[in-house]
């Protein structure tokens, strides 16, 4: 899966959000906020394709945590992309 390139993240009052760009951006009757290890995958994989076991992998390399708390943390932010229908 990969994120869709219309999408980025811009700090607004401190906190990292994601806008889309162009004339539909304007539009931020929803806005998406992202924690700090949320923008941080963010970032990891910002134009490429990754799997869940990507992010889980950075979730363990990065703050340590055991591998099956990462998958479940990576699943539910990938369920929380799609959702609001970031991925393609």
């Amino acid at each position: 899966m990969k994120i869709k390139s219309k999408y980025k993240v811009r700090e607004m009052a401190g906190e990292h959000v994601v806008i889309m760009q162009g004339k539909h951006g304007s539009d931020l009757t929803r806005v998406i906020s992202l924690n700090d290890s949320a923008y941080h995958l963010w970032q990891v994989v910002e134009g490429r394709d990754f799997t869940v076991e990507d992010l889980a992998g950075e979730l363990v390399a990065t703050y340590g945590i055991d591998a099956v708390r990462a998958e479940h943390d990576a699943r539910a932010w990938v369920a929380k992309l799609e959702e609001c229908g970031l991925t393609e």
